[in-house]
């Protein structure tokens, strides 16, 4: 699908990128340079709207209209807490340990930015959760899943994609959600 201006995508996200090229969409990459700590008192919702609206703004500063903005940001909610993309081994591992046999939350917020000659940029911001249950891997899984190095840029440390580790025993609601980029919400939100 062709838009009549340029569309963007707020995002490094090699996920991201795979997914929205899946809808046949033509778009370039800018990606955004923000601050992602969790504010004091920040609900995790709350704090995936706040960064895909931070996301998209900070590429609106810098792009010239007319153009579209997309940006995303996702994040992993167990027990009411955040777990982020884990630094090390040992983040990972606590973070997997976590998460096994449970279930938890992927939330993911996209903002959509359309810039207009001589006007305000114009935001819209919505959400999509999904709740994952994951399956009861061994140590030796995990272990083997963790030396692969995958977990280290994936939210949670772990990626529903990934055909040997497969840490998903189901889900209920958008699996491109879990993945980063909730294509059905992203339909919406253009119109398709």
């Amino acid at each position: 699908m062709t838009f009549d201006i340029p569309f963007i995508l707020a995002s490094g996200s090699p996920r991201r990128r795979e997914l929205l090229g899946s809808l046949g969409i033509d778009f370039t990459i800018a990606k955004p340079d923000i601050d992602e700590a969790q504010h004091e008192g920040e609900d995790p919702v709350g704090y995936v709207r706040r960064l895909s609206r931070e996301k998209a703004e900070a590429v609106a500063a810098r792009t010239s209209p007319p153009a579209l903005i997309l940006a995303a940001d996702t994040t992993v909610i167990l027990d009411g807490e955040i777990l982020g993309k884990p630094a090390d081994p040992a983040e990972s591992r606590e973070m997997l340990l976590r998460l096994r046999a449970r279930d938890h939350s992927v939330c993911t917020a996209l903002t959509l930015a359309r810039l207009a000659e001589d006007q305000a940029p114009q935001y819209q911001t919505t959400h999509t959760c999904t709740t994952v249950w994951m399956r009861d891997y061994s140590d030796a899984e995990m272990e083997a899943y963790i030396a692969s190095g995958d977990p280290f840029d994936k939210a949670g440390g772990y990626a529903i994609q990934h055909a040997g580790f497969a840490p998903v025993a189901k889900i209920e609601g958008s699996q491109t959600n879990v993945i980063g980029l909730p294509l059905e919400t992203l339909r919406e939100l253009l119109g398709m």
